[in-house]
């Protein structure tokens, strides 16, 4: 670090430049008088004796004054630093008391160039999660967020996961991490949403391998997150082979997540369960009721197999209702007569 860094950084702590300039001086004189000071730094004998004065109380020097002529010796540098980390760590708990949490700026990047920081970052985005995870991850290093994929599914969180490098055949212990688990033999990119909001994408060899060069990005953008959803499900999901579903849930249950709610319905059909939807929202191309209630007649997914959905993302409820039959999207929905914000689900009696 030359001259000019560290003047910039004891700047932040308050110095003056010349007050630093002076400082710099008696660090390269050691202990000395105020006159050789003054001298070598092109001051005053008063400025350094003003100076001196501050420095001590700043806990960066010690005033001899007791001795005539008055001599001024810098204190250890290891002391100084610890000092200064006192007083920045003092200020934490009158800072945070004042602090106003807000929202982070959603529109942001984050590279990460190392596999240690990549899989801490996973785990921590999985611990934001609030609705819905999807999830692609090489085998070997499911361990490292295990618990953080328990607490998910713990707090209702639909995780589907994609693990990588193992065949669908090989003895896995994957019970309680997901909602729907696939394997495939092949690597493939580590890709990770959270509510469809923020996540993260990096190549499969940078968590595959601790000495990948490679680089993975984070990022927080709102509309990103459905391109990368779509991605999952669309290119990837379907090339791997069904390991593990969960149980269906105990009914009635409400879901705000749309692909939530048709996952639960494909399973209770896979199990010969019949069920009616009361779906909240709006219709899609003409006015209408901002609610339907009904028969499930129709699933259409690519979740569960076998898949039925007519594009990647299609996740469809066909209802029969008492004006007629009507097909139910999820948020965003344009192909669909209408468009849930939320639906109920139950089984028939």
């Amino acid at each position: 670090m030359d001259d000019r860094e560290l003047a910039d950084l004891l700047e932040q702590f308050g110095l003056s430049e010349k007050v630093i300039d002076t400082y710099l001086t008696l660090l390269e004189l050691g202990e000395a008088k105020a006159s050789q000071i003054a001298d070598a730094a092109g001051v005053s004998k008063r400025y350094v004796y003003s100076v001196s004065q501050e420095l001590e109380a700043r806990g960066f020097v010690e005033v001899n004054d007791h001795v005539v002529p008055t001599t001024i010796r810098p204190l250890p540098p290891a002391e100084v630093v610890e000092s200064l980390s006192r007083s920045v760590e003092s200020m934490q708990p009158a800072l945070e008391e004042r602090y106003t949490s807000t929202a982070r700026d959603e529109e942001r990047f984050e590279v990460i160039k190392s596999r240690v920081t990549v899989l801490k970052r996973i785990g921590e985005l999985i611990g934001r999660a609030e609705s819905e995870i999807t999830l692609s991850l090489p085998y070997d290093v499911i361990d490292e967020v295990a618990d953080e994929l328990r607490a998910a599914r713990e707090r209702g969180v639909l995780v589907s996961l994609v693990v990588s490098g193992v065949e669908p055949h090989d003895d896995l212990s994957l019970d309680g991490l997901a909602s729907l688990v696939r394997v495939w033999h092949e690597l493939m990119p580590t890709m990770l949403t959270v509510d469809s909001r923020i996540g993260l994408v990096s190549p499969g060899e940078m968590v595959a391998r601790s000495n990948s060069e490679s680089q993975a990005i984070v990022f927080a953008q709102p509309h990103l997150g459905p391109v990368i959803v779509g991605s999952f499900f669309g290119n990837y999901w379907p090339m791997a082979a069904e390991a593990y579903t969960a149980e269906p849930d105990a009914l009635p249950a409400t879901y705000h997540n749309f692909r939530h709610a048709v996952l639960q319905a494909a399973l209770c059909d896979r199990a010969g369960i019949e069920l009616s939807v009361t779906a909240h929202g709006r219709m899609v191309h003409t006015d209408g009721p901002t609610e339907l209630d009904g028969r499930i007649v129709e699933i259409r997914q690519g979740l569960l197999e076998p898949a039925n959905n007519s594009f990647p993302v299609e996740n469809t409820l066909v209802v029969e209702t008492g004006d007629g039959t009507y097909s139910i999207g999820g948020q965003g929905a344009f192909i669909e007569d209408f468009e849930a914000d939320y639906v109920e689900l139950s089984p028939l009696s």
